[in-house]
């Protein structure tokens, strides 16, 4: 029961920021024009790669859907030193967990990691920039641009209400990235429970006193592993409570979103081998360094876990206030309804069309396998690089069944094939 409580406190202290997060984060995404950030990143400069990090720190990108969006603006002529700086602070950041920071982990440090990112984005740019010799970038002329600032929708619905967009707002906040991010989460407060839980104070009692070594420590779980910004904050917090450092814990919130081995090997693949070094280097260096800061040269009072959060837990109860309740039950539900029933009821959809027996529709389209997708960012990618082939007059993706649905005239399958594969996918044309 102790482990049950322990779950249901650290998602009610974070449930009122998620929410609050997750709308403000469906309101830059739907307001925004997505092809803002191509217009200003094609320069390889420092003025390109602080408008990156600048663009991307807000932006509610999970470690998977930063990947082909990367790619995407590489391809629509972004610098490497811009793509890397993207790729750096989007996925640590984010207004949804930067709130929730703000919620289990203090003020102090939601201001901290916003702007850690910010210095190792523009870190890892001018590595590049510097150190990179095939920096120019390539411009794809026949990609379409779409200004209405949802990925849905082409020029021609630019003239899109504001109701439109503000239900677009809502529904991108609390069902499509609500299925993206929402099992990383479910995830990172799970393992955070079974660690305050379950692992005695004593195992980690030697790295209470030895910063460095809680920074190895971490970096060694954190760099491996996938988990996004949201779902990092409560490990961190259970890392804190067991006597790691705070600066080892910014480890892990930086560390953790940024690097995988999964998108380690896409930004290979993407960028080159030499920038995926230098992008690795900036962000181990950068996370050592505002650790030290933190732990040698800031207050520690600064980074005191919130009363609520430190003390020992005996029972949910007595810790939430009936608002943070009524909001973890909302979480709750909107998670059930975005991670079971509306994959479910969309995957289903899909299989329907597959069982149409129109002859003219059968002739005209085409079927391919799309493996590597994650989450609604890379279905979108993957619809807008397939829309950029000449032919094309329509495109579905289903993000459940991995698959990309494809009808149009004297389509050329090599070019939908190049096309996706250069946003780090496996595709291939089913029979």
């Amino acid at each position: 029961m102790e482990y049950i409580f322990t779950l249901l406190n650290l998602t009610g202290e974070m449930a009122p920021y998620l929410l609050l997060g997750f709308l403000i984060a469906g309101l830059l995404h739907t307001f925004v024009p997505q092809n803002l950030y191509a217009q200003h990143l094609g320069k390889p400069t420092m003025g390109s790669v602080l408008k990156a990090a600048l663009l991307g720190i807000p932006l509610p990108l999970c470690s998977c859907g930063v990947m082909p969006t990367t790619a995407s603006l590489r391809k629509d002529g972004a610098s490497k030193g811009a793509c890397v700086s993207f790729l750096t602070a989007t996925p640590q950041t984010g207004v949804d967990s930067i709130l929730a920071t703000w919620s289990l982990m203090g003020l102090p440090m939601a201001i901290i990691r916003p702007i850690a990112a910010l210095f190792t984005a523009l870190f890892g740019g001018w590595l590049v920039n510097k150190y990179d010799d095939n920096n120019t970038h390539k411009t794809n002329i026949d990609a379409p641009k779409c200004d209405c600032g949802c990925d849905d929708h082409c020029a021609d619905d630019e003239h899109i209400t504001f109701s439109k967009k503000l239900i677009n707002a809502f529904k991108y906040a609390f069902i499509e990235m609500m299925a993206d991010i929402g099992k990383w989460l479910i995830v990172g407060l799970l393992i955070a429970s079974l660690i305050t839980v379950f692992v005695p104070d004593s195992w980690l009692a030697i790295f209470a006193g030895n910063p460095w070594l809680s920074y190895l420590l971490v970096m060694l779980i954190a760099i491996p592993m996938y988990i996004c910004a949201t779902g990092s904050i409560p490990i961190a917090v259970s890392l804190l409570m067991k006597g790691i450092t705070p600066g080892a814990a910014l480890v892990m919130l930086m560390a953790g979103p940024a690097t995988n081995i999964a998108s380690l090997l896409i930004v290979s693949k993407i960028l080159g081998k030499r920038t995926t070094i230098l992008y690795v280097i900036s962000i181990v260096l950068g996370a050592l360094g505002f650790a030290v800061i933190i732990d040698y040269l800031l207050p520690s009072a600064w980074f005191a876990l919130p009363q609520t959060i430190s003390a020992d837990i005996c029972c949910a109860e007595e810790v939430l206030t009936p608002f943070q309740i009524v909001c973890e039950v909302i979480l709750g539900a909107m998670l059930v309804y975005a991670l079971i029933i509306h994959r479910h009821t969309h995957h289903h959809h899909h299989h329907e069309d597959d069982d149409c027996c129109c002859e003219c529709e059968a002739e005209n389209r085409l079927v391919f396998s799309v493996k590597g997708m994650n989450c609604s960012h890379c279905a979108a990618n993957t619809k807008k690089a397939i829309q950029s082939v000449r032919g094309v007059t329509d495109v579905d993706v289903d993000l459940a069944g991995a698959k990309a649905y494809v009808s149009g005239s004297d389509i050329n399958t090599d070019e939908i094939i190049k096309a996706v594969s250069e946003l780090g996918f496996e595709i291939e044309q089913e029979s």
